[in-house]
């Protein structure tokens, strides 16, 4: 396929040209990307901040549910990166084509089908947490609402992953910023009610994402639909065949599965946060662990970007390039990992009572970030080198190495919290990631001397 009816005009080739300026280009507006998707929950804490402590530990257990169901989107989305990503590479077009109409048809099925579960059903994974009943109350009010755009929040997803594959990671990047504006002024307008709005607290803020996510699904629609769109105008629904269906699960389902399981096990430490620390030892690793996202979204941004490097350089047999992108980015998230590490150990109590002006809520919050600042470094060359296995298509390991590592976390809570108190349960957390951090690159190198030895 060529010409304008193909839109092959607009996909970009990295198996040529300058290595560091193609990975800036892919990874800023990455990061630019994950930064605002990030800042959609920290806007929503800072408003909902003001209405208390309370709201803000209902709003961030359901936040660790959306966690799990953003987790469970990535299935279509890194295959879209890296199946799309491969096929640029190898030069089939068409064989791109299928892969993106096969995986919004899966993002469309999971989308709908897990939001009429949390419409119906909410109760059961609000009761998880063993909130107090009126926490637990406006959670479930909260989940309800919310649940109405997970059908967008997948596509969404979907469609930038797509645009990944094809090294357009600028358009993710624009829709989702009208979406992060139009979610900021929506906000304070259904939290406290201004104008014609009466006021809905918590519910508010449900309400106020679920319209922007409607609003970039429909933006990401147009661009795909529109006369010279990417990939000729692909069927965004077709019928699932067993060939190219297995190959998205098999590339997508490890991420995905680390990914869930990570958030998984992140909902029982914020069970055993709540039997500990109570509200405020829930407000303080949910909050936390958004305010941490800055620093995660950052490194997952560059982590995306090597892996589309990667695969495009993989299937041309342009190795040498992809090692020297690994390089560049372990040095480039070293540098972030330092200044992350200061900020939260210097300041964590100052960052924490920007979203919540609580005293009792920042100084909790603040022991939260100083421990958790001694593990960033290690945090980032994980997620760096998760980029370098998923661009060659070895998924798999990766989510090995997070499954062990983040299934000690449980145990390790469990027990330094009966020594320590809720402090303890922090400890777990950076404890492991210190570990996989290590370990990942370590088993990084002996493969990539296998690699090496085989290409000889």
């Amino acid at each position: 396929m060529s010409g304008k009816s193909s839109g092959t005009e607009h996909i970009r080739d990295f198996t040529q040209g300058k290595i560091f300026s193609q990975l800036i280009a892919l990874a800023m507006p990455l990061m630019a990307v994950s930064f605002i998707q990030m800042t959609y929950n920290l806007v929503d804490i800072m408003w909902i901040g003001r209405l208390g402590s309370k709201s803000v530990a209902a709003v961030g257990t359901i936040g660790m549910i959306m966690w799990m169901m953003n987790s469970l989107a990535l299935t279509s989305k890194v295959s879209a990166e890296i199946s799309i990503g491969q096929s640029v590479g190898a030069k089939r077009i068409d064989q791109a084509v299928i892969y993106a109409s096969h995986t919004t048809s899966l993002a469309i099925l999971l989308g709908v089908s897990f939001a009429l579960l949390f419409i119906g059903f909410p109760h059961p994974f609000v009761s998880f947490f063993k909130l107090q009943s009126d926490i637990a109350a406006e959670a479930v009010n909260y989940l309800r609402i919310v649940a109405f755009g997970l059908p967008f929040a997948f596509l969404t997803l979907n469609f930038s992953g797509i645009y990944v594959g094809l090294g357009r990671s600028d358009i993710p990047f624009y829709f989702n910023g009208i979406g992060l504006v139009l979610n900021i002024i929506l906000d304070p307008v259904f939290i406290f009610g201004i104008g014609p709005f009466p006021a809905l607290g918590s519910s508010g803020a449900a309400l106020a994402t679920c319209i922007s996510q409607f609003v970039v699904a429909m933006l990401f629609v147009y661009h795909l639909k529109r006369k010279n769109g990417l990939l000729g105008k692909f069927p965004f629904f077709v019928r699932l065949h067993k060939r190219y269906t297995g190959n998205i699960l098999k590339l997508g389902l490890p991420v995905a599965a680390m990914n869930m399981y990570f958030s998984f096990i992140s909902m029982n430490l914020a069970r055993i946060a709540s039997i500990h620390g109570g509200h405020l030892g829930v407000t303080s690793q949910t909050t936390g662990g958004q305010i941490e996202g800055i620093t995660w979204n950052t490194s997952q941004g560059f982590s995306t970007a090597l892996g589309s490097f990667v695969a495009q350089n993989y299937a041309a047999r342009r190795m040498d390039r992809a090692w020297k992108a690994y390089h560049y980015t372990l040095f480039m998230m070293g540098i972030l990992g330092i200044v992350v590490s200061l900020a939260f150990m210097l300041a964590g109590e100052n960052i924490f009572a920007l979203f919540i002006p609580e005293k009792a809520a920042y100084k909790a919050g603040g022991q939260y970030l100083f421990i958790m600042g001694i593990s960033q470094l290690f945090m980032m060359s994980e997620l760096t080198t998760q980029g370098m296995f998923n661009g060659i298509g070895k998924t798999t390991i990766p989510a090995f190495i997070s499954i062990v590592f983040n299934t000690l976390r449980i145990p390790l809570a469990v027990f330094l919290a009966g020594k320590m108190g809720i402090t303890g349960v922090w400890w777990a957390i950076s404890l492991s990631s210190i570990m996989k951090g290590i370990v990942s690159p370590i088993w990084f190198y002996f493969l990539q001397r296998k690699i090496r030895s085989a290409s000889r």
